[in-house]
């Protein structure tokens, strides 16, 4: 289940993407699931562990990958910490449901990414399970509620 902490409640990894650059292994690379999030997410082809295809910027290391695919690998390889979900941009939301149907997924989030369809997701912050695209936005304004009157 993906159990979200909206705009504060919890310590959370604030520079994730340059956290990656420093503990990415080959492996996580070539996992045919990180491949598929790449190509979604970055339009870009896995060659090796060391290559990825790039359209804009031609061959890259992982390093050059985007701020938000590298968020999306830490958050399914690395349980160290929970991720500044900030970092992804709508484009990677349909990949965070799908990380969460694999593991319970805690994430930290500043503004109302857009899933869409129906889901599992817990509003840390209030407790509450919401379902779909209303309940959630409702949720999540609920919970900046709640930050609002501390």
């Amino acid at each position: 289940m993906l159990k979200i902490w909206y705009y504060g409640g919890v310590s959370y990894m604030n520079d994730a993407p340059s956290y990656f650059d420093n503990v990415y292994e080959d492996e996580w690379i070539e996992d045919p699931f990180v491949k598929e999030m790449i190509q979604d997410v970055d339009s870009s082809t896995v060659i090796s562990a060391h290559i990825i295809e790039s359209p804009i910027l031609g061959p890259i290391t992982p390093k050059e990958l985007s701020g938000g695919v590298k968020v999306l690998i830490l958050m399914l390889k690395d349980d160290s910490f929970v991720y500044n979900l900030t970092n992804c941009g709508n484009n990677c939301a349909k990949w965070v449901l799908k990380i969460a149907e694999q593991k319970d997924l805690t994430v930290y989030l500043q503004y109302m990414i857009r899933f869409e369809g129906e889901f599992e997701i817990q509003i840390m912050n209030t407790g509450k399970i919401v379902h779909n695209r209303k309940e959630y936005v409702l949720g999540l304004i609920e919970a900046e509620r709640l930050m609002d009157e501390r």
